[in-house]
């Protein structure tokens, strides 16, 4: 049996979150709603405009690393850290989480990165990131033994922005595949798809990628149309098996012919978008590869981001598996 469910591999960010309003956006260029790449002055001139704010580890993969160890299953997680402070709390926590990670911190230069994330009172979260040392990762990081323990390997587009994480994937995939493992993506964000469109093609037309995670957005990004209906259909022609989520209209998945639509999951109160499809995503894999239904599948991913948007912050606070278990899908 293999020893681990998912291996998740990503940028290994510390989140600063705080409130602001949209003119804060404005007066400070921040795009709304999207991932921002920044350098290390921007990062210390945003951390001082901010207000009070809340320390969270996060990074996309991380949170769904531990949205399936929430779930009561088995996951491992590369991603690289500096040795200092805002590493030593991104290692702590996701291990506290039962999470397994062994990626060795090196050094203090570049230090461990963070993202400055801004929640307006829509709900809606503006990330503004400096990589730090997430681009330090590279192939000597991963570890052939974990891989070829993973059911399936996932791992974040934004990874496509350090260049030697490319490296690192791809050597992934090539071990994943030699042990009858699979492989999967998350777009990530629609401005990351326009960055890298070609090789996220590329990655799922050569077979390099199985399985598929999307928002309506990046999918429209993605197939370069405003028609969602013909994203969907080529979506389903250039990779095994998506899903893709759609805010309050909950999901869709699509293997081959076969297409699934998902109910959001009702909640009490949106608080913050941060996490919802990272959170989908551990829900969906938890399920799959604990051999559930598409349906079953795509209910877990819908009930994990329905938990986590009525939060602050990108990691649930209560049990994943308790909620399943209250849901009647445990």
């Amino acid at each position: 049996m293999p020893k681990f469910d998912v291996l998740a591999i990503g940028n290994a960010i510390v989140d600063i979150l705080a409130r602001c309003d949209d003119q804060f956006l404005s007066d400070n260029a921040i795009i709304k709603g999207a991932m921002n790449l920044i350098d290390a002055e921007r990062a210390e001139l945003l951390y001082s405009k901010m207000g009070p704010a809340v320390e969270a580890s996060g990074g996309s993969a991380g949170n769904t690393a531990a949205g399936i160890a929430g779930f009561g299953g088995k996951a491992a997680y590369f991603g690289k850290v500096a040795e200092d402070q805002l590493g030593g709390i991104f290692q702590h926590d996701i291990r506290a989480q039962g999470v397994h990670y062994q990626t060795k911190p090196e050094g203090v230069n570049p230090p461990t990165a963070r993202s400055m994330i801004f929640v307006t009172p829509d709900g809606e979260r503006s990330m503004n990131t400096y990589l730090g040392a997430c681009v330090e990762l590279g192939p000597e990081h991963v570890e052939e033994d974990v891989v070829a323990e993973a059911k399936v390997t996932y791992f974040e587009g934004y990874l496509w922005d350090p260049p030697r994480a490319k490296d690192a994937i791809r050597e992934a995939a090539r071990i994943a595949h030699a042990n009858g493992r699979e492989m999967s993506m998350t777009l990530s964000d629609p401005f990351c798809v326009g960055r890298y469109r070609d090789e996220f093609l590329d990655l799922m037309r050569s077979g390099t990628v199985d399985i598929v995670f999307a928002n309506r957005q990046e999918a429209l990004s993605l197939y370069e149309t405003e028609d969602f209906e013909l994203a969907l259909s080529k979506l389903s022609q250039d990779c095994k098996l998506a899903a893709v989520t759609l805010s309050e209209e909950g999901a869709v998945i699509v293997r081959g012919t076969e297409r699934v639509s998902i109910p959001a999951t009702p909640i009490a109160e949106l608080v913050d978008t941060t996490g919802a499809g990272d959170l989908f995503a551990a829900g969906f894999l938890f399920g799959y590869t604990n051999d559930r239904s598409l349906e079953d599948c795509g209910k877990l991913g819908c009930l994990a981001a329905g938990v986590v948007i009525q939060q602050l912050g990108p990691r649930p606070m209560g049990s994943l598996k308790d909620a399943a278990v209250e849901a009647g899908l445990l």
